[in-house]
């Protein structure tokens, strides 16, 4: 049983984000919608949505304003391919969402997700000297990250982070 579940505070968009979310991963779902029940303002909006994204449990809950989202946490995405990052990279900043840098971008309703490629670690971990360094400094010049400019930089093939 997972002991820890992700909480999304939203004003009152809960139910439109989690289907945005669940539309973006494979084997996502909408695990459940807790209503208003009749009788209160809200009767028939969301209260609480439960979701499943990669297998695990999120709950999302329409609280009201006063409580934005902030890079104090984000939700980082491994991704296998540059396709993988651009299609969430995409999707994230599209419709009023920002790019911030390093990877790291907020969705239309300021959650804060890194799009990170697996081969980043790789490279951050590469025993050969300077390989690391000069992947690091490419990453910190870029916003969406580049795999391919990654390892040219690494490999010290032209480009920002390849001096040293």
């Amino acid at each position: 049983m997972q002991r820890i579940v992700p909480f999304l505070w939203f004003d009152d968009q809960a139910e439109e984000a989690v289907t945005f979310y669940t539309g973006l991963f494979p084997d996502a779902r909408i695990d459940s919608i807790g209503r208003w029940p009749d009788g209160t303002p809200d009767a028939g909006k969301a209260l609480v949505v439960e979701f499943t994204l990669f297998g695990q449990r999120w709950r999302a809950m329409n609280g009201g304003p006063g409580h934005p989202h902030s890079d104090a946490i984000s939700f980082q995405v491994d991704c296998d391919t540059q396709d993988e990052v651009d299609r969430l990279w995409d999707a994230f900043t599209s419709d009023g969402g920002h790019e911030v840098a390093c990877g790291w971008c907020t969705d239309r309703w300021g959650v804060a997700w890194q799009v990170t490629p697996v081969r980043l670690a790789e490279l951050l971990a590469d025993p050969v000297p300077g390989r690391r360094t000069r992947a690091m400094l490419a990453m910190q010049d870029m916003v969406k990250l580049d795999i391919a400019a990654l390892e040219a930089a690494a490999d010290g093939r032209g480009g920002a982070g390849t001096a040293g």
